[in-house]
């Protein structure tokens, strides 16, 4: 029986450093990208694919921003809900491409995604989750000045906007999901899900958040009883002590591991912390399955325990 996997795309799947912010050089960053997941189903995976959208979300809103004047701002919601589109268009075009390439013929669909938030979750009064490009610390002080966004410097990489990012509760087409799955590659909780509170008449109401992708990628893990949630990032492994000269990669972490790294601040907020926390959750719920965290182009050899940190149980 095939094993069920979940694959969380970072930020450098969809657009690396050097590329321009256009929707060109991004499909042509997908494109790669989607060779490394094809390889993966063509190993005979079950899978679905969450991707990231913070990049994108973000110069979505401040194109709206820029344009007021001429047309009418999206909501927040609105801007990710077209974020996931659009990323989710480009994926399952690459991706179907590259798993026909090689001798198969799954369907790869992208399925828009709204995901349950607490309207009363602590996220709201505390935002943490990067959206955008990268500011100097002059510019981004300029920005919140001038625009009252909260700006934070981003694991030594620069300052960017932060918005709530609250946590995932409920997929609300998780049943879509479940009756694609064994027939359909899903692209699925796009920018972590459309983010949406239930009102107590049953109706749904977008927010003004970014999900992490990690803790949605983890959910529908959950959800779907998948037997590992792959998380891919720039790094072939978790590190503790990151960028110090003591720096050690991790080849394992037991949950008990995990846990006392993260109690010792080892992992950035908004960058390695929700990914170490998604796996954590993960295997706690699960503890005779697996998670890991790797590179993009080390993800085949991850999933055969050559490289990667492997998160379990015990």
């Amino acid at each position: 029986m095939a094993q069920k996997l979940v694959i969380a795309l970072g930020g450098n799947a969809l657009q690396t450093k050097n590329s321009e912010p256009t929707a060109e050089a991004q499909l042509a960053v997908v494109k790669r990208t989607c060779e490394y997941i094809a390889e993966i189903s063509n190993l005979g995976y079950e899978m679905a694919v969450v991707h990231g959208n913070g990049p994108q979300v973000g110069r979505m809103v401040l194109a709206f921003e820029t344009a007021k004047d001429v047309v009418p701002p999206m909501p927040f919601d609105v801007c990710g809900a077209m974020s996931q589109g659009y990323i989710g268009y480009h994926i399952q075009q690459a991706l179907k491409y590259a798993i026909n390439k090689r001798g198969s013929n799954y369907p790869v669909v992208t399925l828009a995604t709204q995901v349950i938030v607490e309207k009363n979750d602590p996220a709201f009064e505390n935002p943490t989750k990067p959206i955008g490009p990268f500011y100097t610390e002059a510019e981004a002080k300029a920005i919140a000045e001038e625009k009252g966004y909260t700006m934070k410097e981003d694991a030594g990489r620069g300052w960017r906007r932060v918005v709530a990012s609250p946590l995932p509760r409920k997929i609300v087409e998780i049943d879509a999901v479940k009756k694609l799955w064994d027939t359909t590659v899903v692209i699925t909780c796009g920018g972590g899900g459309i983010p949406v509170i239930e009102n107590a008449d049953g109706t749904l109401e977008g927010v003004a958040a970014v999900i992490d992708k990690d803790y949605a990628a983890e959910l529908l893990a959950e959800q779907i009883d998948a037997d590992i949630l792959l998380i891919l990032t720039e790094v072939e492994k978790v590190a503790i002590n990151y960028g110090k000269p003591n720096q050690e990669n991790l080849s394992h972490m037991s949950l008990a591991q995990a846990t006392q790294y993260v109690s010792e601040g080892h992992f950035a907020p908004g960058s390695m912390l929700p990914k170490v926390q998604a796996a954590m959750k993960f295997v706690r719920a699960n503890p005779d399955k697996k998670a890991i965290i790797t590179s993009l182009d080390n993800a085949v050899s991850a999933l055969s325990g050559v490289t990667g940190t492997l998160i379990t149980f015990a």
